[in-house]
């Protein structure tokens, strides 16, 4: 009886052991653990050490915590690195501000749109106008041919006073070089101050009205320059703005790489460089590279409002709408649960308590 007893206790334990096991596998499969590509777009991801925050990143831990996935978040410096990894499936799922469109659809799937947005232009609110602008406007303008001519009389000046200088003034040195490097020096202190060096005056009050004349010449000079140079600065900077997507035409724009603007503008033929995020986009503009940037309007608008410092501003109405979504591989079990999850947060306000959050009321 002894040894029956034991038997069963024996196959009891080997019964609760495989149950046990067998438990973790089912539960192990229900709640499987995903890697999860991120791109920082604030405020849709933002990244601060270790913690990652974002209204995407809000509603997929919702999502997560409502089918019960276990994720790893693996970040990725460009929205093109972020498309290649789902695409390849190195990744699970893509969290981002990623827009649906039919080029991305032939590569991977999307979840039910969860948020409307579109493209819109981002200016510097004190346009760059650069030396090669400047050049090109005077010449444009006629002013650069006036230059050459002021150019030719301060030369013909130089070597008249050097001539004159040599056969009434004893003094004058006569040594030709120093003699024209003196004479330049005087010609060019009327010009650019109105002032003259101190010189002798050889021929009394005759040589006094001479060297008045001569001055007032300088200052009409300087001030033909002055505003010459101040008129072409101006109406760069007023016909350099850009007020919608019509005016970037033969401009330059900065776009994120492998973003929806970088599509836009290559469909488009407007010049561009691309940059790994929104930063390196302001940083062009601000360091004259670009004249305007290209982006998502919520995360233009949010850098703006973050950023007020950096006297920018978006301008023009939305020109491509769009919708994001969350990218995974094709076929993925994710996508359909995903989907209802999404569907029900916009149900049950979940996404505009998010969208409150992060934009604000209006």
């Amino acid at each position: 009886m002894l040894r029956f007893l034991a038997a069963i206790l024996v196959v009891l334990g080997f019964s609760s052991v495989v149950g046990a096991q067998e438990t973790a596998q089912e539960t192990a499969q229900e709640n499987p653990r995903i890697v999860v590509g991120i791109h920082e777009s604030p405020p849709f991801v933002m990244v601060e050490g270790d913690e990652v925050t974002g209204m995407a990143v809000d509603l997929w831990e919702f999502i997560a915590g409502e089918i019960g996935v276990d994720y790893d978040y693996k970040p990725f410096d460009t929205v093109k690195q972020l498309i290649e990894a789902v695409s390849s499936e190195e990744v699970d799922l893509a969290v981002s501000n990623l827009t649906i469109s039919e080029r991305r659809a032939a590569r991977f799937d999307f979840t039910q749109p969860w948020f409307d947005a579109g493209l819109r232009i981002m200016v510097s609110e004190t346009p760059h106008v650069g030396l090669s602008g400047v050049i090109e406007g005077l010449n444009d303008a006629g002013f650069l041919k006036a230059y050459g001519w002021l150019a030719l009389i301060i030369v013909i000046s130089t070597v008249g006073m050097t001539l004159f200088d040599r056969r009434f003034d004893k003094e004058f040195s006569n040594s030709w070089t120093e003699g024209v490097a003196e004479s330049f020096y005087s010609v060019m202190s009327v010009v650019t101050s109105g002032k003259a060096p101190k010189r002798k005056n050889l021929f009394g009050w005759i040589g006094r009205i001479w060297q008045g004349l001569w001055l007032v010449c300088g200052i009409a000079v300087m001030a033909y320059v002055t505003s010459s140079v101040t008129s072409v600065m101006t109406s760069l900077s007023l016909t350099g703005t850009v007020h919608n997507v019509s005016d970037l035409q033969g401009k330059t724009v900065a776009v994120a790489q492998g973003s929806s603007a970088e599509e836009f503008a290559q469909d488009s033929i407007i010049t561009s460089i691309s940059t790994r995020n929104i930063q390196g986009s302001v940083d062009a503009l601000n360091r004259g590279w670009v004249e305007a940037i290209i982006g998502d309007a919520p995360v233009l608008e949010y850098y703006v409002h973050r950023n007020p410092q950096r006297e920018l501003k978006v301008v023009g109405p939305i020109f491509q709408p769009e919708k994001y979504g969350f990218g995974l591989p094709h076929g993925s079990p994710l996508r359909r649960q995903m989907t209802i999850e999404v569907i029900g947060a916009q149900e049950d306000g979940l996404i505009d308590e998010l969208r409150i959050k992060y934009f604000g009321d209006s």
